[in-house]
């Protein structure tokens, strides 16, 4: 399956989600859970603060710590503001959402006592949320800040004013035991909460993945089930067109200026019937691949390319990697002659004088690259090629000449190569080349790359 970077949504729906390597390219955070938790934190902070001298009887610096607090408030307007226009924050956006709750919240603590306050622990709740749904480097840098925060409350705090009735002093050694205790449970909750996060993000990843990938098999079998019709609809009106093209070379004179074109027609004719007849064949039946299996890679490469290639176009076939005289890693199955000779096919039949099939073998990856010297995949449909029913042929037909083939298309081609050859493992992937990065220069490539099990195991 091709892989492409997955976006993550905190609160959208498992639709809007996209599988791939497993990290958040760009991961998107749901704005209105950060501004409810704020509008929670501003009014506790609000009501504590005016009523604390009055319950406890402990005297605070009301008006710095009230504006503090207003800027708090400020701020969270203006998130609603914008939340009309992006519902969402990016990463990064949320870390300096969550790391400004943090500095805020140490600054109302530095004013009231600081780790005697017994609010401090507080200072751990952003770090709480951010561990949920942030990337790792961001939530070690995150709890860097709480770290960093809770190390400037116990070394700068302007100590409570408690009643003389009931003066409290703390010792030194209680509040560096209160700093040690808060920073390691910094590092415990980001660590636990991250890990947990995590391991449901990897698991939603691989649902979305396997959905993917159904629904994928589903289109896969119901082309089959098509392939199947249309082999036994074709089979009558293309045994008609051999009988008329036999008949048409029997009565027609050697010097027919007509005869080049209707041996043509009769060659295509059996070309199909191969082609029928492979689809009708069993793919599973034992030992129908046994006789190919001593070739090497050149002759299992060049078998596959046979039906495809054309005169004025030179196929060139280079494998690294692999010792001389040994049995090529590909096996003739009928996955690789279709799906390979399918992305063989596409690269002869808009090629301008060549291609390129390199193939790569060590004991981990078997890496095939086919590469042409045409005009290369139309860049807007770069990304979707792979896709049933996305065509790029109407456009390159208009670039470059061929002889055999033409007209539109459904995309169906590298649809059903690159189904064919997931089967064996492999991952396809689709690019243009840039001049001089390849032998034949700035063209089309697929890369098929088996990095897992050989298709032969």
């Amino acid at each position: 399956m091709t892989r492409q970077a997955w976006t993550a949504s905190v609160g959208d729906s498992p639709d809007e989600a996209r599988p791939g390597s497993g990290r958040w390219a760009a991961a998107r955070i749901n704005l209105r859970t950060l501004n409810t938790i704020r509008w929670i934190a501003i009014a506790g902070q609000t009501i504590t603060l005016l009523t604390v001298e009055d319950l406890v009887g402990v005297d605070i610096p009301l008006l710095p710590a009230l504006a503090v607090t207003a800027v708090s408030l400020l701020i969270n307007l203006y998130a609603v503001a914008r939340r009309r226009r992006s519902p969402f924050l990016t990463e990064l956006g949320a870390v300096a959402f969550l790391g400004y709750d943090t500095v805020q919240l140490t600054l109302l603590l530095l004013l009231t006592g600081g780790l005697e306050n017994p609010f401090a622990v507080l200072v751990l709740a952003p770090l709480m949320v951010g561990a949920s749904m942030l990337a790792r480097r961001l939530v070690t840098g995150l709890t860097a800040l709480t770290t960093a925060c809770l190390t400037l409350l116990w070394a700068l705090a302007m100590p409570l004013s408690w009643p003389a009735s009931n003066g409290v002093t703390l010792s030194p050694i209680y509040l560096a035991g209160i700093w040690a205790a808060l920073t390691l449970a910094a590092i415990f909750i980001a660590t636990y909460v991250y890990k947990v996060a995590q391991s449901g993000r990897d698991l939603s990843q691989a649902l979305i993945a396997s959905q993917v990938s159904l629904a994928r098999a589903q289109k896969a079998s119901a082309l089959g089930a098509l392939a199947a019709a249309a082999a036994h609809e074709l089979g009558s009106p293309l045994g008609t067109i051999a009988v008329v093209a036999k008949e048409l070379a029997r009565d027609m004179p050697p010097d027919s200026p007509w005869q080049e074109d209707v041996q043509l027609l009769q060659s295509q004719c059996d070309r199909c019937r191969v082609i029928l007849a492979d689809l009708a064949r069993r793919p599973d039946a034992e030992g129908e691949m046994e006789p190919y299996a001593p070739l090497g890679p050149v002759q299992v490469i060049e078998a596959v390319a046979a039906p495809h290639r054309r005169a004025d176009v030179t196929l060139d076939i280079t494998v690294t990697g692999a010792e001389e005289g040994a049995p090529s890693p590909l096996p003739l199955s009928p996955e690789l002659q279709h799906g390979l000779g399918n992305i063989i096919q596409n690269a002869m039949q808009f090629a301008t004088t060549r291609v390129d099939v390199t193939l790569h073998c060590d004991p981990s990856a078997l890496v095939l690259t086919v590469a042409d010297d045409g005009p290369g995949f139309p860049v807007s449909l770069l990304e979707r090629l792979g896709e049933p029913y996305v065509s790029d042929r109407d456009e390159r037909l208009e670039q470059v000449p061929v002889r055999v083939g033409g007209g539109g298309t459904m995309g169906l081609g590298l649809f059903i190569a690159q189904i064919l050859l997931e089967r064996t493992g492999a991952i396809v992937s689709y690019a243009n080349g840039r001049p001089g990065s390849t032998p034949v220069g700035a063209g089309a490539q697929v890369t098929v790359n088996w990095s897992g099990p050989q298709p032969g195991d």
